[in-house]
């Protein structure tokens, strides 16, 4: 698994997330919303998706749930990276196709830890 797109309207986050992967040896791709990863994904084919949910426009449950049931990304996973920590949020970002779930602030070792496990 070496090609992460990390998909987030901030560009804080972004870089972050971006900086985070890279030292750990990951390709990293970047998308600003919703609209663009779901128009990216199919070209980049990456190993890895980490989702916000919170974008404007299409939002990350919308993405991840046209992701997930495309015949073409759906074996992709996706790890949603949110600000949204209630229960009800992340069982809802699982039935919309996310593997796992991450409330921000992004705890590196968490990340990691998920990552290993796919």
């Amino acid at each position: 698994m070496k090609k992460v797109l990390i998909v987030d309207d901030s560009p804080t986050e972004r870089h972050f997330l971006g900086e985070l992967l890279s030292k750990a040896g990951y390709q990293v791709l970047t998308a600003e919303s919703g609209e663009e990863a779901v128009g990216k994904v199919k070209e980049i084919m990456p190993d890895l998706i980490l989702m916000d949910v919170v974008m404007p426009g299409m939002n990350g449950f919308q993405a991840t749930r046209q992701i997930s049931r495309d015949e073409v990304t759906k074996h992709i996973p996706i790890i949603m990276c949110t600000s949204k920590n209630q229960e009800t949020d992340m069982v809802w970002g699982k039935r919309q196709g996310a593997v796992e779930y991450i409330v921000k602030p992004v705890d590196p070792q968490e990340l990691f830890n998920k990552i290993a496990a796919l």
